[in-house]
């Protein structure tokens, strides 16, 4: 089973910083891409970075550009998502799953579905 696990989250200032974590486990981690996605209050999830663990490519939509920085370590089956120049839009809770990119979007990988409980974070004005 494909199982993944987004810790890291918290109460943050604006233009402060977070940095997630995501434990992976039951599939190569090498052979997929992960990826970090989000869903705030009353809006659709939505896919913001993505990372091939296996040639180190990463993507990331506009919103988030310049301010997160994905990054894996293949050895320990983590993926993390540094989070700069926090935003209160950027208040979500955030999950990590297997992701497909192109230069403009990220997506979830199917068939994945096993989302869990995800991550809170909260960014105060």
């Amino acid at each position: 089973d494909v199982q993944l696990q987004a810790s890291g989250g918290g109460l943050v200032q604006a233009g402060g910083s977070l940095r997630l974590s995501c434990a992976a486990s039951g599939f190569p981690f090498e052979d997929y891409a992960i990826g970090w996605f989000r869903q705030a209050p009353g809006k659709e999830r939505e896919g913001i970075s993505c990372i091939d663990n296996g040639g180190g490519f990463t993507y990331y939509v506009a919103a988030v550009r310049d301010r997160f920085a994905i990054s894996s370590d293949n050895a320990k089956k983590m993926v993390y998502l540094q989070m700069n120049n926090l935003k209160p839009e950027d208040t979500a809770v955030y999950y990590c799953a297997p992701c497909e990119s192109d230069t403009e979007t990220v997506t979830v990988m199917p068939p994945f579905s096993s989302w869990g409980q995800g991550t809170q974070v909260t960014v105060s004005s």
